[in-house]
């Protein structure tokens, strides 16, 4: 059996990465780190204004004729469950042979990919061909790195992308996404005087997660809550309300909402009594087996002093009644995969609109745009102004090239067993470098990651060392 170096720079690097807060549209500080680990290690590099980094590493001698192999990551990542996602480290460890964070996402997706590949940068033991390591930004929340890169960044045309999560696979294509954020005016106005009582309305507990990957494993969503929840008070009380906070992520299933609601003195003590029973026995049966710790409460607050008009949250949900949240439809072509979906990721009261993003998903580019601009309708017709903030495409490799015949034979020959070779409901960036740079081929590869995007988030360890295994060995018969 050959002799691979072990993991410890991986995890020495990545246990760095995770002091270095690093949320999309705030990656100034991790490139900064990028940047110096490339001074200091006497490589070649270049930023630009994205904040996408590229790190060139010349072949181990002797390969030099080698074709150049671009190792491809990002450096952002979905920080869930942190009090302030731009100070706080990630605070991770080790259990049963999975490595977790305490309390908030773990940030394994993209950071182990890009531990490996600096990893890689830093030992001169590891044969391989001309290296480009790029590293982009913003992945999670619109993909404006990859998109906005110049097409002289980077050189070569062979891709190792080191994002994959499902360990046992060689993902080779990737569904397009279209997100957008749309915002509905509203109206703030004084709250109202006389005997009125004030009440939190919270859902917590969910599972939440990937909104591509976890989207039909019967997850329930706060935003979909939340939506039922104002629906059944609505034609039984007098309320207004003061704001609402729904989700963590844009990219992420909502796992928890707020929304601070006041009624009149008279009705409100059974309006906690019987709502919140009412609530929780209903998600209970929609939800129990899937999602089986989400759950609502009802507790008084304190008076707020303002509420939003009637007109502004009506419209709101009208819009989510006919927006479709979750699967759209299935693969015929691809048994068990889904082939179109859409999200919504997040709905959060402002001063002067009410923000609300969808996350649309499809294999097919042209579904994809349609149902968009037909969500898009639906807000415009309540009001909203809709930004597009992302069109990625869809990406569909070859799966019978010679690059991807490669890829398997190194997983058979280290590991004893071939992967599959599937394309997955997530969206990677793979989309905008097969249009940007023509002639290219992309293999994904990755340890096991689970629960991404979420407070359960977390990759086993064993699979870290076998990716680790196959990377070094496919990088060396590249050369």
């Amino acid at each position: 059996m050959k002799d691979f170096p072990t993991t410890d720079a991986v995890f020495s690097i990545f246990k760095q990465l995770n002091q270095i807060p690093r949320p999309s549209h705030h990656e100034e500080r991790v490139a900064d780190f990028l940047c110096q680990f490339a001074r200091e290690h006497g490589l070649d590099y270049d930023r630009d204004a994205q904040n996408c980094v590229v790190i060139r590493k010349a072949a181990t001698p002797g390969h030099e004729d080698a074709e150049t192999v671009v190792v491809l990551n990002h450096m952002d990542m979905v920080c869930v469950g942190m009090d302030d996602p731009l100070n706080d480290p990630i605070d991770a460890y080790e259990d049963s042979g999975w490595m977790k964070a305490h309390g908030t996402s773990l940030g394994a997706d993209n950071g182990i990919g890009l531990s490996m590949a600096l990893a890689v940068l830093a030992d001169d033991s590891i044969v391989h061909g001309p290296m480009e390591v790029i590293t982009t930004t913003n992945e999670e929340d619109g993909m404006s790195g990859a998109a906005n890169l110049s097409e002289d960044f980077i050189k070569g045309r062979k891709v190792i992308n080191l994002d994959s999560e499902d360990y046992d696979t060689i993902t080779t294509g990737a569904a397009g996404a279209y997100m957008q954020l749309h915002r509905i005016p509203v109206k703030r106005l004084p709250a109202p005087g006389g005997k009125r009582r004030w009440y939190r309305i919270s859902i917590s507990g969910g599972l939440g997660g990937h909104s591509g990957v976890d989207i039909n494993k019967g997850r329930a969503s706060a935003t979909v809550l939340t939506w039922a929840i104002i629906a059944a008070i609505y034609n039984d009380y007098d309320f207004d309300i003061s704001s609402i906070r729904v989700g963590e992520a844009n990219a992420s299933i909502a796992s928890s909402a707020e929304i601070i609601v006041c009624v009149p003195s008279g009705e409100a003590a059974e309006f906690v009594k019987a709502q919140e029973a009412n609530l929780n026995e209903w998600i209970r049966q929609e939800y129990g087996q899937n999602d089986p710790n989400i759950a609502c409460h009802i507790e008084k607050c304190e008076r707020q002093e303002t509420i939003i008009d009637r007109e502004s949250w009506e419209g709101m949900m009208e819009a989510l009644e006919q927006v479709p949240q979750g699967v759209v439809k299935m693969s015929e072509k691809m048994k068990g995969t889904v082939e179109t979906s859409n999200n919504v990721g997040r709905i959060v009261t402002e001063d002067d609109h009410i923000l609300v993003s969808t996350h649309t998903r499809s294999f097919i580019d042209a579904d994809m745009v349609t149902l968009g601009k037909d969500i898009a309708k639906v807000f415009k017709a309540a009001g909203a102004q809709t930004e597009l903030v992302m069109s990625a495409p869809a990406w569909q490799e070859d799966q019978d090239s010679a690059f991807m015949q490669l890829v398997s034979d190194t997983f058979n020959d280290v590991l004893g067993w071939r992967p599959r070779k599937v394309a997955m409901h997530f969206v990677l960036e793979a989309g905008y470098f097969v249009e940007k740079y023509k002639g290219i081929q992309i293999a994904s590869i990755g340890p096991r990651i689970v629960e991404p995007h979420s407070t359960s988030e977390r990759v086993e360890i064993s699979t870290i060392g076998d990716i680790w295994k196959v990377f070094i060995e496919l990088l060396e018969r590249m050369a």
